[in-house]
C-alpha cells in the first residue's frame, strides 16, 4: 500500500516538472539541468517510502539519534575504574601469584613436598584445640591464684579469639586457594573460608600475651617470637592461606591482645569464675 502510494506521487511530481512538447528546453544547458533532475527523481524511486512514524517510534527515533544519553552509574564506573580500585585488583592478582609461589608444600607432589610433614605439625602447635585443651589443664592443676588469674585470662583471649575469627570468615567469605588439600586438623564449616588465618591470630595473640604475663629467659623469648613467624610462614607453603590472610591475622591476633587487657578478668570484676577455679 505505501509502495503503491509513494509512486503514484512520484509520477504526480514527474509530470509537473516535466516540459511539454511546446515549453521544452531548447538549448543544451536546460537538457542537462533536466537530466539531473530526472536523474534525482530516479535515485530518490529506489527507497521504498516507509510508513509515517508512530509517537512511540518517533520517541525511539528520538533517544537513538539525538542527543547522546547517559550511561548507568555502575556501566560509568566500570568503563572508568578509580585509582584506587585499579590499586587493589593489582594488589590481589600480586598475593594470589606470591600464594601460589609460596605454596611449596601444598602436596606431596609440590617442590618441597617432603617438607609436609613437618608443615603439619607446626599447623598443629598453633590449633586452638591443643592451646585450649593445655590451658584448662593448667586451670585444674593451679594452686595459686595469680597463676589462676593469668590462666583465666588466656583462656578468655583464646575463646575471644575463636570467635572473631569465625564472626570475620563468615563476613569475608574468602575462598581457600584452589591447590589446598581440606587434610587440615579438626576443621568446622567456617574453617572452609580463608580471610583471616585463624592459626595466624591466635599466634600473635599467644605470644603477645605469653611476653606480657610469663617470665621467660631470652632465648625462649625469641623462640616464642619466631615461633609466630613460621606458624604464618607454614600456613602460605601448605596452600591453607594467601599471603594476606596470614599478614591481616597477624595484626587481628596484635590487636585483640589489647581487648583482652581491657577486659582483664581479675577476682573483683569476675568472682564466680575464680571460685570456680579455687
Amino acid at each position: 500500500m505505501w509502495e503503491l502510494r509513494g509512486l503514484l506521487n512520484e509520477i504526480t511530481y514527474i509530470n509537473t516538472i516535466m516540459p511539454s512538447p511546446r515549453n521544452s528546453p531548447k538549448n543544451s544547458r536546460d537538457r542537462r539541468a533536466l537530466d539531473n533532475r530526472l536523474e534525482f527523481l530516479s535515485l530518490i524511486g529506489q527507497k521504498s517510502p516507509s510508513p509515517p512514524d508512530s509517537p512511540s517510534r518517533r520517541k525511539d527515533y528520538t533517544g537513538s539519534s539525538g542527543s547522546p544519553q547517559t550511561l548507568p552509574e555502575e556501566d560509568c564506573m566500570k568503563l572508568n575504574p578509580s585509582v584506587v580500585d585499579i590499586a587493589l585488583r593489582s594488589l590481589l592478582a600480586i598475593d594470589l601469584w606470591a600464594s601460589k609461589q609460596l605454596g611449596v608444600c601444598a602436596g606431596e607432589s609440590s617442590s618441597w613436598g617432603s617438607a609436609r610433614p613437618l608443615m603439619m605439625l607446626i599447623e598443629v602447635s598453633g590449633h586452638g584445640i591443643p592451646w585450649l585443651a593445655v590451658t584448662l589443664y593448667g586451670l585444674c592443676k593451679s594452686d595459686s591464684s595469680a597463676w589462676c588469674e593469668v590462666l583465666l585470662n588466656l583462656l578468655f583471649a583464646l575463646v575471644l579469639d575463636l570467635v572473631l575469627v569465625a564472626a570475620v570468615k563468615g563476613l569475608v567469605k574468602r575462598r581457600r586457594p584452589a591447590y589446598n588439600r581440606m587434610d587440615m586438623f579438626a576443621t568446622v564449616s567456617v574453617d572452609k573460608y580463608s580471610f583471616p588465618s585463624g592459626h595466624a591470630t591466635r599466634a600473635a595473640l599467644v605470644c603477645r600475651f605469653i611476653l606480657h604475663h610469663f617470665v621467660l629467659a631470652l632465648p625462649l623469648r625469641v623462640l616464642v617470637i619466631l615461633w609466630v613467624f613460621v606458624v604464618g610462614i607454614s600456613r602460605v607453603m601448605l596452600g591453607r592461606h594467601n599471603v594476606t590472610d596470614v599478614i591481616c591475622g597477624l595484626i587481628i591476633g596484635y590487636m585483640q591482645y589489647g581487648l583482652v587487657e581491657y577486659f582483664w578478668l581479675s577476682p573483683v570484676s569476675a568472682p564466680f569464675l575464680f571460685s570456680l577455679c579455687s
